[in-house]
């Protein structure tokens, strides 16, 4: 059979019911839906083989209950899933080659489930899942290492403490700058917290031509993102966007969505850029467009309900959510369903004289911080919809919100790190509360305050490796990101580093 007439049969075949038989239960779906979310059926229906003709696949090494799941999130579902539904879904995504299916169960990682998932997509050779539940379990590590240590096997510890934890990094707001400028330049800089030093340190200067004032930050896949911006007195908007590679220690320009604009949300989510309403010309604006990182191309999306300017966002698993405000004292929670290009209202908050401003996902909870009333926004409240649940709880008390630190509220494990001039706080998040946990150094800078986390694979992390997995007898501890294949340790990174050599390390202060 020629390959045109393989294309062909495909094509035939693809717009009728399929019947697959799994643990002795049928399921009824359309081939074309197999066909496009599993690379198991589309092999099989390019290969050829007498199968592809069949009305009825029997797939035996597979559980009725797992496929089901499969089915559930390759639909856009979001299923609760237990410990047993969660191996089950690993053993469907590794069998049929379901990438959708194996990016949703990264994104449910969390520290009650981190172990299980990282163990089982070892077993059955799910290399993204088994990376990304490695990544979590080394953020984590100081909570997480007698567990570890004691469940899981030696090659498994060893990868896991290969890798370098994310650290908290921050960068103030500054417009463009030019060559002459050398007082403003010596402040545009990247600064990231060493835990181990409680210090504030320069990663990286900023360039010349980019704009963090209302502009847009982000990271994607472990690297920064700058797009739009304002420079001069009348809010002349920036044309240039940036991308920084922590890996290569690197800036680069990157194209500028087709309509320019400023005080935007910038999101990244699965290999793209969103960036969402803004300003231009002074008029807020509703059109959202995302920005494909592989392609280098920018596309228009789906339109916010409502023109808005810097609205608070934030990821919830592979989910993500925006605060849009209405008047009479009502904030409004949309989610973007990415499968049907559309912004699906999930649940509405009405607060007295109070809005969102800042949106934080943890797990499946939806924490808004929201001013107290009479617009007083040094004690702010907290409330939090459950996503599964779909009830709404309120978090007890005040909280301070000094030079709007709360607004800067970053989620590393199950840890909310906040930033002002004065302190860096770590709160623990669970059980619908959030208890101060420590308190660091304040970030040197005055103003408003971009956050984030970076993974840094250089020897300037290896202190915090130390702080993170103590250890009296063990120096497995190294900078290197080099990403191993499971059941392999991944030992290159010391290596790697030695033949580098130390990034200059630069104090920031104030």
């Amino acid at each position: 059979m020629s390959a045109d007439d393989v294309g062909k049969d495909e094509s035939r075949s693809s717009s009728a019911k399929l019947t697959i038989v799994v643990g002795g239960v049928r399921f009824s779906e359309d081939k074309a839906f197999l066909i496009q979310n599993c690379g198991y059926f589309r092999s099989l229906y390019r290969s050829g083989m007498k199968e592809c003709r069949q009305e009825e696949i029997h797939l035996q090494s597979l559980r009725a209950r797992g496929f089901l799941v499969s089915l559930a999130v390759l639909r856009g579902e979001s299923p609760d899933l237990d410990g047993d539904d969660i191996v089950e879904a690993i053993e469907c995504a590794a069998f049929l080659q379901a990438a959708p299916l194996a990016e949703h169960l990264a994104g449910l990682v969390d520290s009650d489930n981190c172990l299980l998932m990282y163990h089982t997509a070892a077993t059955f050779g799910l290399s993204d899942l088994y990376h990304a539940a490695a990544l979590f379990i080394r953020d984590m590590y100081a909570d997480l290492r007698a567990e570890v240590r004691t469940s899981l096997a030696p090659e498994l510890v060893s990868y896991v403490e290969s890798l370098t934890p994310r650290v908290f990094a921050a960068v103030g707001t500054h417009v463009t700058c030019g060559e002459e400028e050398t007082v403003h330049a010596a402040s545009r800089t990247v600064c990231y917290l060493d835990e181990s030093a409680n210090a504030w340190k320069v990663l990286t200067d900023l360039p010349p031509g980019a704009s963090t004032s209302l502009g847009g930050v982000t990271v994607l896949d472990n690297r920064l993102y700058i797009v739009g911006g304002v420079h001069g007195p009348h809010k002349q908007v920036v044309d240039s966007s940036f991308c920084y590679s922590v890996e290569n220690n690197s800036w680069s320009r990157i194209p500028g969505p087709a309509q320019p604009r400023y005080n935007l949300s910038l999101v990244g989510a699965a290999g793209r850029l969103y960036a969402l309403g803004g300003e231009y010309e002074r008029t807020p604006m509703s059109s959202v467009e995302t920005y494909d990182v592989e392609a280098g191309r920018w596309a228009h999306a789906a339109h916010l309900p409502r023109p808005a300017a810097g609205a608070a966002c934030a990821k919830a698993g592979s989910r993500m959510f925006v605060c849009l405000w209405r008047p009479m004292e009502t904030t409004e929670i949309y989610e973007y369903v990415s499968g049907s290009d559309e912004w699906r209202l999930i649940t509405t908050l009405i607060r007295r004289q109070s809005y969102g401003h800042c949106l934080v996902g943890h797990r499946d909870d939806l924490y808004v911080v929201r001013n107290g009333p009479s617009d007083d926004f040094l004690r702010c409240l907290v409330d939090c919809y459950n996503l599964t649940s779909g009830q709404w709880s309120s978090l007890p008390g005040h909280f301070a919100n000094s030079r709007g630190s709360l607004f800067t509220a970053v989620v590393r494990g199950d840890s909310v790190l906040t930033l002002n001039r004065s302190a860096t706080m770590e709160f623990a998040v669970g059980g619908k509360t959030w208890k101060p946990r420590r308190q660091m150094k304040g970030f040197p800078r005055s103003g408003s305050v971009w956050t984030f986390l970076l993974r840094l694979p250089d020897a300037i992390t290896l202190r915090l490796c130390f702080l993170l997995a103590p250890s009296d007898d063990d120096d497995d501890d190294d900078g290197g990101q080099r990403r191993a294949e499971p059941g392999t340790a991944g030992r290159a990174g010391r290596q790697q580093l030695a033949a580098r050599g130390p990034r200059r390390e630069r104090i920031c202060f104030g």
